[in-house]
């Protein structure tokens, strides 16, 4: 009777496994391997256009040509742009051509770093950041504004191909949590545009979606109309006035 049971749980706990294992395994399946579909596959041409030519020829001159792989970071950028703002799988064996390395090497790069898209986002790909002071904040409010207000789901784009919502962890602007960031592909890599728009509301966020349908610019950084960049509302109170010298500046004198 008890063996029955225990083996029962076991085979309980393998189901369970087995799920969750898929349930996983799906979910990895567009972060770290690819496979081909119609639209996403080695035998698709991809080139840099000729104006990008340009740009990588450029960005080549940074580098010892003996260390040209330290440019795919920037070529992957550079293709992502061209690309409408995701990498399929030729634009990285392009890449890895141009630098002179096994396309495996570039896979590496990019399924590592999640600024690089290997699904197709939207011409306006927001970003809610979602680090603890963000998130102390209301950026989960924030998200859930902009997905209830697009009709999407996280990662997915809205039909009409214009907007889609990832996360992404710290971007460095903590003092004027809540904040997201807008890829702007709308115009290729001649206009590509990656800004910051802080101390957001939901209201205010869905406000952004609204003015870039319209086509509208709009200042970035922060939305809170009391304050001045990175200052605080109503002004300074402490350290009014530049800081004194040091008394001595010439340590050999002292």
């Amino acid at each position: 009777m008890l063996a029955r049971i225990a083996s029962q749980r076991l085979l309980m706990v393998r189901q369970a496994f087995r799920r969750s294992a898929q349930a996983y395994r799906s979910f990895s399946t567009a972060l770290n391997y690819h496979i081909d579909s119609p639209d996403n596959n080695p035998g698709m041409p991809w080139e840099f256009s000729q104006a990008n030519k340009a740009k990588v020829k450029e960005i080549l001159s940074n580098y010892p040509s003996n260390y040209k792989r330290s440019a795919v970071i920037p070529l992957l950028d550079l293709a992502q742009q061209q690309h409408g703002g995701w990498l399929p799988v030729s634009a990285m064996n392009a890449v890895a051509k141009v630098v002179g390395i096994a396309p495996i090497r570039v896979y590496e790069v990019a399924t590592f770093y999640s600024m690089f898209n290997r699904s197709k986002v939207g011409k306006y790909h927001l970003l809610v950041c979602g680090t603890t002071p963000c998130m102390i904040r209301g950026s989960r409010e924030i998200e859930e504004a902009l997905l209830n207000h697009l009709g999407v789901k996280r990662n997915e784009v809205t039909k009409d191909g214009l907007f889609s919502v990832g996360e992404m962890e710290c971007m460095g602007c903590c003092v004027n949590a809540p904040m997201i960031t807008v890829a702007d592909y709308s115009n290729g890599s001649e206009g590509y545009t990656y800004n910051y728009y802080e101390d957001l509301t939901p209201k205010r966020a869905v406000e952004i979606v609204e003015m870039l349908r319209k086509g509208e610019k709009l200042p970035p950084g922060t939305q809170n109309p009391k304050r001045i960049m990175s200052g605080p509302e109503g002004g300074n109170t402490t350290l009014l006035t530049d800081p004194k010298p040091p008394p001595c500046r010439d340590l050999d004198a002292c």
